[in-house]
């Protein structure tokens, strides 16, 4: 006999936002914003709308600028046409009756030489080459030779996450998600093994949060800080970023998160999109410390999602490859429907195929 799923359907809030249920679509790298402008597009407005039915869709990672792109057709929030498209996904997500924050993202080192401005080396704390990949026009390849950024950059990087954050707005998103996971620029920072700063920036655990901690004080001056989230994956080694400390480094981010009042905290908990205990890490200190929401994500199955929630251990659990297939989701865990297997071929990149082609249940039933 399935479980009954009502604890996943009750509402809960982050900040002055109720929300209608406890599923929350995760953030999803998909490369399919307009190739030269990196504007979402018709189609795009489509994707996300089918997907409305989620209690919070947090949008694809969304570079604040050309310097922070890192995979080609992602889409930006830094251009007007850039706020127009994004404009459109989110009144027909309000339209049909949804909630949308925005994740603001900068790639840092994870990115290539072609993607950049004039050819330029990608950024980084320290001057490291991820053992990683990412995808341009001809697929995916290695990351290039990054740069280590110059501490007088830094300011200008915040004003850039600033700047997003205030298009955002312009752009009528509910919210805003910080990336500061997955080996991205600020989960760069926090890391001690992409981090071998010598500056105010670096060494000490203080150091290392200094750059998410100046981000957050800078985005809750645009946005309410009950608006405002951020997304972390203290053991996840994507894209070749790991601590030789994680409960030391992530214990004090999250105290200093706790004592700013925002939102939430979006936890990858393992390894991103993949096993879930692949390092031993107390996630309920985290849970505990922290007043806000507290969103948990990675390899969660209907099951996993109503014991974490009816356990207290979660708030809200965010679904990522499975809203991929399914953009009714949330009706097919209530009624513990057969899901549709994602198309690995088409996630990244591509037309309407694998994209907005996935039936909904009563289009599956015909």
């Amino acid at each position: 006999m399935s479980k009954d799923a009502s604890a996943l359907f009750t509402p809960f809030r982050i900040g002055d936002l109720t929300l209608p249920n406890r599923l929350a679509m995760a953030p999803l790298t998909r490369n399919r914003a307009t190739p030269g402008t990196d504007a979402p597009n018709p189609l795009n407005v489509e994707y996300y709308t089918q997907r409305a039915s989620a209690g919070l869709i947090i949008s694809e990672a969304t570079q604040i600028s050309r310097q922070g792109q890192g995979y080609i057709w992602t889409p930006g929030l830094y251009t007007d046409a850039q706020i127009a498209g994004w404009r459109n996904v989110t009144n027909a997500v309000h339209g049909a009756g949804g909630h949308i924050f925005v994740q603001l993202w900068h790639v840092g080192r994870i990115s290539h030489v072609s993607l950049q401005e004039n050819g330029a080396a990608p950024v980084a704390p320290s001057a490291i080459t991820a053992k990683s990949k990412t995808y341009i026009e001809t697929g995916f390849v290695e990351t290039s030779a990054p740069r280590a950024l110059d501490a007088g950059e830094l300011p200008g990087i915040v004003a850039d996450y600033v700047r997003a954050a205030e298009n955002a707005q312009r752009a009528g998103f509910d919210g805003i998600e910080l990336h500061g996971a997955n080996g991205y620029l600020i989960d760069q920072f926090l890391k001690d093994g992409t981090n071998q700063r010598t500056d105010s920036y670096g060494g000490s655990v203080e150091n290392r949060a200094r750059l998410a901690l100046e981000v957050v004080d800078a985005v809750a001056k645009v946005y309410p800080k009950g608006r405002l989230g951020i997304r972390l994956s203290p053991v996840s080694p994507a894209n070749d970023a790991v601590t030789s400390d994680p409960e030391a480094v992530f214990g004090y981010l999250v105290a200093e998160l706790a004592k700013r009042g925002i939102g939430f905290i979006h936890v990858v908990e393992g390894a991103t999109g993949g096993p879930r205990d692949n390092v031993a890490f107390d996630y309920q200190a985290l849970r505990k410390a922290f007043p806000g929401a507290y969103i948990a994500n990675n390899g969660y199955t209907r099951d996993l999602a109503i014991d974490a929630i009816e356990a207290g251990r979660a708030d809200a659990i965010a679904f990522g490859k499975a809203f991929i297939a399914n953009p009714d989701l949330p009706e097919r865990l209530r009624r513990d429907a057969p899901l549709n297997e994602v198309e690995r071929a088409t996630l990244y990149g591509g037309t309407d195929k694998g994209y907005t082609d996935y039936p909904a249940l009563s289009e599956a039933a015909e």
